[in-house]
């Protein structure tokens, strides 16, 4: 253990004692968030991304060692463990070094050499090998027997030759050697399968592509590697040489095994053998382990995208309890519609035609103001999919023509709504809805509070990553899983109005747990304090230390209930208050006096400076989101498709994706457009997540469309955009009427004359009438 604590530390270049305390409170049953945010005096500061990666790297040189333990075990009990050998097994760094190592020992099927061994041929090998003036056919007479399926001298410089090419393919030296010579000079090349062009014309930048594989990006190793699976291209890895010459991998497997061309008799016979040595075994192994080790790395690299995305779309600004009006677009079935209240509960649903083949516009207008007007619906959702646009000009029409009403309508993504909408969760929540209209509650609540709502669906449902079905699934389940934990405990929940799946991700909460909260909550009302959660059945000691920090009670008892301050440390505030002859209530917001206070004061043995630091902090603003201030993008009127997309056009949209290579914006035309890494900004930019992150909204100018392939290339460089300009060379924003910025209609001018009761309005009348 020891070893794997200072190989971590190294790692992560801290200290051997911050990563000893560390493991031992995560074999505790410590959670990542709780040790990240109230352990800091025993991991010494130690934060959430090196909780995390030192968790990974245990999980790994654990296993690493098991394994280790393993072949120690089988190479000793075949009695060839010797102490050098031990050393060098004991060395191996990675498990890859450590196969290697190994693969001479491991018990395998009777292969060919073998067999030859079997038959008595490990001499004659040994012999050409050692001594090449020998007559290879001469020496090989001696070996003849019948008996031992030995016929003839050919069947025994067969035999001999698989036992060479065998030690050659499994000497850990040369097979490490070459792995690394390929990695660094090998390029990878692709090319289309012949009479895939047509059906494989989206990898038509791959039909004849050649890159240095230690070079390539993650999406482009994905691409290569699914158009592989897909049947459409066939990939090669090599080294560049001269074709008319031996492989210069050739030269290096002599050389560690001291075979030179001479023009001695068993010369020929031992070059032919490493030349079969590498084109049958090594250079087909190599391949595939650098492969897998290109899959490996991209497969990182991408789950790391993945999961920066997933982390910005949960924790991007929530809307807040505002009345909401969920439209789930569809065109021959119809728009759903959900309206939810502040609190997120559902108060009505509806469907309405406006598209074809029905087409009834105006009475779908009637319908959304008359629930509009209801319900004083405040914002409206509207989800991205297939008719979204033409559902978005449906609200527009309606707010222009209903002002009074002061609407605020989004376009939100509806990615795993219909996920949700199918799920075992969303038929015990809706029982009685259909599938189609539990969807448009989803698209709503996703506006009010978008963690909240995402918690209900399987990550990679959520479409924030690219190539997400390619990668290692495990891995990536892992990966995002830590990201909604992390988000989830960065923002607090509050233990009296969160659903199951929601508390489910708390720290030190499991499922089981969180139906007894809520079961516990349905029963007996709302918690009045933290304490109280003590009372859940099953929810002991340990569960509430990992919890308690995490959830809050607004308007309970006690205000430090409501914030993250751990009860374990509701002490240090008293301590604090006693001191300064201040009462908690007057001290929660007092910014300056908290300002003026000296952690050191109030620090002891057990709650140090770190803690003491962040209780003031959380004084200053007790239970404060970390999440940023709600916005909106505005997409420009009478572009709605790709077609309608024009270079130069200068367009507001939502950053909906972010790749190594760029950012993918919604512009409004069901295709997002992407803005190129070398188009984010005026300087170098080498991480596109240092420019923008998922919900960003941006502005940008449309450089090039191909319509036929639905690519839309966009530019976020100063120099290529007017930021004052409208998408349409309208007037500059500061002239916009209110409602093209924030989605809100000016207000009637005073003394102005009424005008006429529109068709629409006298619907709604008539609609308000007949209730």
């Amino acid at each position: 253990m020891d070893k794997i604590n200072r190989r971590i530390a190294d790692e992560l270049r801290v200290d051997a004692a911050q990563v000893m305390a560390a493991v031992g409170l995560l074999d505790e049953g410590a959670t990542v968030p709780f040790i990240a945010r109230y352990r800091k005096e025993k991991t010494g500061g130690l934060d959430d991304t090196q909780l995390r990666t030192l968790a990974e790297r245990l999980v790994y040189l654990r296993e690493l060692e098991d394994r280790r333990a393993t072949v120690l075990r089988s190479i000793d009990e075949q009695g060839k463990l010797t102490p050098e050998l031990a050393h060098t097994v004991n060395g191996a760094m990675t498990k890859v070094e450590l196969e290697d190592i190994y693969a001479p020992y491991k018990p395998k099927r009777r292969t060919k050499a073998q067999i030859a061994r079997e038959a008595g041929l490990e001499p004659l090998a040994d012999a050409l090998l050692e001594n090449p003036s020998l007559d290879p056919v001469a020496e090989a007479e001696k070996y003849i027997a019948a008996d031992k399926g030995v016929e003839d001298q050919k069947a025994a410089l067969d035999g001999a030759r698989f036992i060479l090419i065998e030690r050659i393919s499994e000497k850990p030296e040369v097979v490490g050697t070459l792995r690394e010579w390929e990695w660094s000079e090998g390029t990878l090349a692709s090319k289309v399968k012949k009479g895939k062009d047509a059906e494989g014309a989206k990898y038509a930048d791959y039909f004849d592509f050649g890159q240095s594989i230690k070079d390539m990006p993650s999406h482009r190793a994905l691409a290569l590697l699914r158009g592989v699976n897909e049947g459409i291209l066939d990939i090669g890895l090599d080294v560049a040489h001269d074709e008319t010459k031996p492989h210069p991998a050739e030269g290096k497997i002599r050389s560690a095994f001291g075979i030179t061309d001479k023009g001695r008799p068993a010369d020929a016979w031992l070059g032919e053998t490493v030349r079969l040595a590498w084109k049958a075994r090594l250079g087909p192994s190599i391949t595939s382990d650098l492969l897998t080790r290109l899959k490996e790395r991209a497969d990182a690299e991408a789950i790391g995208v993945f999961s920066s995305n997933l982390k910005d779309l949960l924790l991007a600004a929530p809307a807040g309890p505002r009345v909401t009006m969920g439209l789930d677009p569809g065109l021959r079935t119809g728009v759903k519609v959900a309206v939810i209240d502040a609190t997120g509960k559902l108060v009505e649903t509806a469907t309405i035609y406006p598209h074809e083949p029905r087409r009834d516009w105006a009475g779908s207008l009637s319908a959304l103001a008359a629930l509009s007007t209801k319900h004083k619906v405040d914002l409206v959702s509207v989800g991205n999919g297939t008719g979204s646009r033409e559902t978005d000009k449906l609200v527009a029409e309606l707010m222009q023509k209903m002002p009074q009403l002061k609407l605020t309508k989004v376009m939100v993504s509806e990615a795993g709504a219909s996920v949700y909408s199918a799920s075992e969760l969303a038929a015990k929540e809706f029982p009685d809805l259909d599938v189609s209209l539990r969807g448009a509650v989803s698209i709503a609540r996703r506006l009010q509070d978008p963690l909240a709502e995402l918690v209900k669906i399987e990550p990679k449902a959520i479409g924030v990553g690219q190539y997400q079905h390619d990668v290692d699934q495990n891995g990536l389940a892992r990966s995002l899983d830590a990201v909604v934990e992390d988000c989830v405990n960065s923002v607090g929940v509050d233990v009296n109005t969160a659903s199951v799946p929601l508390l489910t991700r708390v720290s030190g909460l499991n499922q089981a747990l969180a139906s007894n909260i809520v079961a516990f909550r349905n029963e007996n009302g709302a918690f009045k304090t933290r304490t109280a959660l003590k009372k859940v059945p099953r929810l002991g000691p340990k569960a509430f230390e990992q919890a308690a920090g995490f959830l809050r009670i607004m308007d309970g008892k006690n205000p430090l209930d409501s914030s993250a301050v751990h009860p374990e440390a509701y002490e240090v505030v008293e301590r604090i208050s006693e001191k300064t002859k201040r009462p908690l209530k007057e001290m929660i917001g007092d910014r300056s006096f908290l300002k003026a206070l000296r952690p050191a004061e109030f620090a002891d043995a057990t709650f140090g400076i770190p803690t003491v630091t962040d209780i003031l902090a959380e004084l200053e603003k007790p239970g404060r989101d970390p999440r940023p201030e709600f916005k909106t993008a505005t997409f420009a009127d009478g572009v709605e498709k790709i077609s309608d997309l024009k270079p130069g056009m200068q367009l507001e949209g939502t950053v909906t994706n972010v790749a190594a290579f760029g950012a993918f914006v919604d512009v409004g035309v069901h295709q997002d457009g992407l803005v190129h890494i070398s188009e984010l900004a005026d300087r170098f930019v080498k991480d596109p997540r240092d420019v923008v992150k998922v919900g960003d909204v941006v502005r940008v100018r449309v450089k090039e469309v191909d319509v036929a392939r639905k690519r839309v290339a966009l530019t976020m460089r100063s120099g290529e955009i007017d930021r004052s300009a409208s998408a349409t060379g309208g007037p500059r924003r500061e002239e916009r009427a209110p409602q093209a910025s924030r989605g809100f209609a000016p207000p009637p001018r005073k003394g102005a004359e009424a005008p006429a009761e529109s068709a629409l309005a006298a619907a709604l009348r008539r609609a308000q009438e007949g209730k």
